[in-house]
């Protein structure tokens, strides 16, 4: 069973992800709130698999929520999907770096967003290739060199390809087909990159990946 706590300030808006939620026999939404505090202690009470939280909402947003959430070694499995109204914005990539597994916009159609929540619960992000290069397009301009990387001297050297290739927006068969390994082997690279690197998932490789400069938006 997949455990939920969903977190936005609209009720129209949460009553109507909890219907779609309910009527799934695999997801149970186990609190919701209406509000950043509240939907913290109720992510530290409950340990859910899944937390939906909104990006903006009173008393404490969700990008701090979520930093808060990424902090605590209690709620290591706890993946955080960002909801928001506006898509790919500057809200959104710091509730990346902040460590969010990924984000869905409030327009999204039902199955889709019942397969979001799916994905998340696995521990996969929720990064298309497609997102990812919006991600780079807009938000990183310049390596920030700002400290992270930490680990990245760890890495072997296909590990570090790996996490190259899924900075530049590709998937993992098309990671695959480049490194000429099977998308398994590709997947495993990359994991254990992000247990070397610190990550949480996907999302913060990529960020982790620009931040440190392993890679810049010209390589793409």
């Amino acid at each position: 069973m997949i455990r939920v706590v969903l977190v936005d300030d609209q009720p129209l808006i949460r009553s109507g992800f909890r219907a779609l939620l309910d009527l799934e026999d695999d997801i149970e939404v186990v609190a919701e709130a209406s509000d950043g505090d509240e939907g913290l202690a109720l992510v530290r009470e409950h340990r859910p698999d899944v937390a939906l939280i909104d990006v903006q909402m009173p008393v404490l947003d969700g990008i701090e929520a979520t930093r808060r959430i990424a902090a605590d070694p209690a709620l290591a499995g706890v993946h955080v999907v960002i909801l928001t109204n506006y898509g790919m914005d500057e809200y959104v990539f710091r509730a990346l770096r902040a460590g969010a597994a990924g984000f869905l916009v409030k327009d999204i159609v039902p199955e889709d967003f019942l397969h979001a929540v799916r994905v998340a619960a696995r521990g996969d992000a929720l990064l298309a290739p497609s997102i990812t290069r919006k991600l780079i397009d807009r938000y990183v301009a310049q390596p920030l060199h700002t400290g992270a990387g930490r680990g990245l001297e760890e890495l072997t050297n296909r590990e570090r390809e790996a996490v190259a290739l899924v900075a530049q927006g590709l998937s993992n068969d098309e990671i695959a087909d480049l490194m000429m390994i099977s998308s398994l082997t590709a997947k495993t690279h990359i994991n254990r990159a992000m247990t070397k690197v610190g990550a949480r998932d996907r999302a913060q490789l990529v960020v982790l990946a620009y931040e440190s400069g392993l890679v810049s938006p010209r390589d793409t």
